[in-house]
This record gives structure tokens, C-alpha cells and sequence, in this order.
């Protein structure tokens, strides 16, 4: 009698279970892959490139850019001086009526006496460029004077008394380099804009209560 196997067998069930774990197995990992995969690139969206986060940091200038910058100006601005500043033109013969006439905000021959050649000539290069600049704004309140001032070179710890008094804003600027004396008061005001120089003292630190007009 022919005996017909057990197709239900132990014998003939292993290896279909075992390729069936095998493949359970191999479903898990893709799944486990993928899912990784997803959750690092969900991770990477949030994320700045490291070329954009550098970027963002080196935007703003620094502190010692803006010291550079600053003294690059006031170099330029010397240089635009005769090479010969050992003398000054001669002062003028003081004249009471036309000393009137030129009213409280013009320079006094005390501050061509104190300043030296180099800082005198230099004043009247910097009046004439931030009159200019001034002469522009047609609202010159604090916050446009500092930034008008900021785009000349001029660095905000060299601005003081920055003060608005109805359409007119006050100011100050300390240029003192190299044992100079030299100082800049003017009043932004559109057509009545007006700068001139002051002598500040020595040394310490700026005040313009302290400084000679």
C-alpha cells in the first residue's frame, strides 16, 4: 500500500516559515529605513544651510569695521588738505557790526585760535559734507540725522546731544584724533541747516557744555 505523505507535516511547514520571517524581517528594515530617512529630512527642513548661517552672522558690520570705516574717513578727509598746513589765513579784523550781522552760530576767532592748521582746514571739509547731506532731509528728526550721519562715517559714540526742538535737531560730533581738539555742532534744520566747528578739550571724555565755539 502506498503511503501518501502528510502535506500538514512539520517537515513541509519549517521552510515556508522560515521565508515567511525572512520576509517579515526584510519588510521591517525597509520600513525602519524609510522612516528614518523621512524623519531626517523632516529634521533637515527646519534647518539653515551653514552658508546662510554665516551669511546672517557676518550681515551686520562689527565694531571694530565701523572704528576702521571711521578712520578711514577722517584720513580721506585730511588728505583733501594742502600738504603745506603749517599756516592758517589771517585772521580777520573783528568787526562788531558784522559781527551782528552773522548772528550767535558764527565761528569766533577763538576757534581758529585753538585749533591747530590741520584740524582747522579739516573742519571745513566736514561742515561742508554733512551740510550737504543735511540739506536733503526733509524730515530731519533724531533718528534721520544719526542714520544721515552714519552713512557719512561719522560711528554713533562720536554723536552726542542728538535733541529735536520743533523742526530743528541738534547734534554734536566729536573728532578729536591724534591730541586734536576738533569738534562739529550743527543743527539739521532743511534750508536753515547749519554745522561749525568747536574746539573740545584735550583729553577726556566729549561733553558739549565743555567745548569753545
Amino acid at each position: 500500500m502506498t503511503r501518501i505523505p502528510d502535506l500538514t507535516s512539520t517537515v513541509a511547514r519549517s521552510p515556508r516559515r522560515r521565508r515567511l520571517a525572512l520576509a517579515v524581517t526584510a519588510l521591517a528594515a525597509l520600513a525602519l529605513t524609510a522612516c528614518g530617512t523621512e524623519t531626517t529630512s523632516a529634521a533637515g527642513s527646519h534647518s539653515k544651510p551653514a552658508d546662510a548661517v554665516s551669511a546672517e552672522r557676518t550681515e551686520a558690520p562689527s565694531d571694530s569695521d565701523q572704528q576702521a570705516a571711521f578712520t578711514a574717513m577722517l584720513n580721506k578727509v585730511a588728505r583733501s588738505c594742502p600738504s603745506d598746513a603749517s599756516s592758517k589765513e589771517p585772521l580777520p579784523t573783528d568787526d562788531p557790526a558784522t559781527d551782528a550781522l552773522e548772528g550767535p552760530r558764527a565761528p569766533t576767532r577763538a576757534v581758529e585760535l585753538e585749533l591747530d592748521a590741520a584740524d582747522w582746514c579739516a573742519s571745513t571739509l566736514h561742515e561742508e559734507r554733512i551740510t550737504q547731506a543735511l540739506l536733503g532731509l526733509a524730515d530731519p528728526t533724531p533718528d534721520q540725522v544719526q542714520k544721515t550721519l552714519n552713512d557719512l562715517g561719522y560711528v554713533d559714540e562720536r554723536i552726542h546731544g542728538l535733541k529735536q526742538s520743533g523742526t530743528t535737531t541738534r547734534f554734536f560730533l566729536d573728532l578729536r584724533v591724534k591730541g586734536g581738539r576738533l569738534c562739529m555742532d550743527g543743527s539739521a534744520a532743511g534750508e536753515e541747516t547749519i554745522v561749525d566747528a568747536c574746539v573740545a578739550p584735550e583729553t577726556g571724555p566729549f561733553t558739549p557744555s565743555k567745548r569753545t565755539r
